[in-house]
């Protein structure tokens, strides 16, 4: 695998399988003499965790971790970051039942002609574990951000789940709640039709939304390193992402400029590809959980057909567990371009 890293200053590389014995980060391009706050790292892989309703995956990850270098008495060094998170509720064992056969929507397919090996524990690089990676790294890119921009916010929050959506948007309440709605008046529609999906033995998608508040106009580097571009790119690369929009996104194709011209947040907070000064506003969709307990065909890497049920601890919907990490890679995303900046204009 070549493409582990992400970013150009502030770049990470992410290591370790859902299933081994730990997953981790490297983090390159820390400045020195940066206060780093473990208990703020803790908090933010807290909120990446199962909510252990009967809507999520019951694996028991206390997601503590290790700074192993960069850090020293609790200030960066300039050195690398290295940083690893135990795998300590690995259960092998769930697999061996599939281990041999390529699971519908999966990776399981395509990595196995890509590096002709079937590792089928839990997904190996490509299972959501490997995010816990990407909240390390997001959640020292904030602190290093607001080291600069005091003030800067960013709160992603789910807007709809399946056919449910929300009508009001609220920041507070985001993580007061297992859907990490941003409308509590919705919380319980959408745990209803969780649970309903769950007893169905099916999953389901939906959608977050992201703010990017009280980001300075300037951020972005035409013509390939744009904003919206780069947090495309960055959002894409979480798995189970399918779609991105800006603003008004899909529905300014139906408009006409007078209109589109006069919509308070049709640009999403981006102009030209570069930030305006207004709140960056963006929204994600997420494809449904594709293991599942309803029974599916399978094809081995035999070429024999199957029929199973997907055993295993999985979430019926991982749209909530998503927020924290679509908020650690804005928050990675914008440290980059501000180091980018800084170092066009020396």
């Amino acid at each position: 695998m070549a493409s582990n890293y992400f970013g150009n200053i502030y770049r990470f590389t992410t290591f370790g399988e859902s299933h081994g014995d730990s997953v981790g980060v490297v983090i390159d391009g820390v400045p020195s003499g940066i206060k780093i706050s473990q208990e703020v790292i803790q908090e933010d892989l807290n909120k990446r965790k199962p909510s252990f309703s009967s809507i999520s995956s019951p694996r028991d990850e206390d997601s503590s971790f290790d700074i192993l270098s960069g850090v020293l008495n609790g200030y960066t060094i300039g050195s690398p970051l290295t940083i690893v998170i135990k795998n300590r509720d690995a259960k092998k064992e769930d697999y061996d039942e599939i281990k041999n056969l390529f699971r519908p929507s999966h990776a399981d397919y395509t990595y196995y002609k890509k590096y002709n090996m079937l590792e089928n524990y839990g997904g190996g690089r490509s299972s959501g574990r490997e995010t816990a990676s990407r909240v390390v790294a997001g959640s020292i890119a904030k602190q290093i951000l607001r080291h600069y921009i005091d003030d800067l916010m960013i709160v992603a929050g789910v807007v709809s789940i399946g056919e449910i959506s929300i009508d009001n948007w609220s920041s507070d309440d985001v993580y007061s709640n297992p859907i990490r709605t941003a409308d509590k008046n919705a919380i319980e529609k959408m745990l209803e039709l969780l649970e309903k999906t769950r007893e169905s033995g099916d999953s389901i998608g939906g959608v977050i939304e992201c703010h990017i508040k009280n980001l300075p106009a300037g951020v972005g580097e035409p013509i390939y390193n744009k904003l919206d571009s780069i947090l495309s790119y960055a959002m894409i690369g979480i798995g189970g992402v399918k779609g991105i929009e800006f603003g008004a996104g899909f529905n300014s194709s139906k408009m006409r400029g007078s209109i589109y011209n006069n919509i308070r947040d049709a640009n999403g907070g981006i102009e030209g590809g570069i930030s305006n000064g207004k709140d960056i506003i963006f929204r994600v969709a997420i494809k449904p959980t594709p293991s599942i307990k309803k029974e599916q065909n399978m094809i081995s890497n035999d070429n024999e057909l199957k029929t199973l049920s997907i055993k295993g601890r999985h979430d019926v919907c991982i749209v909530p567990r998503v927020v924290p990490v679509i908020e650690a890679m804005s928050y990675s995303v914008l440290l980059d371009l501000f180091f980018m900046d800084r170092a066009l204009k020396k």
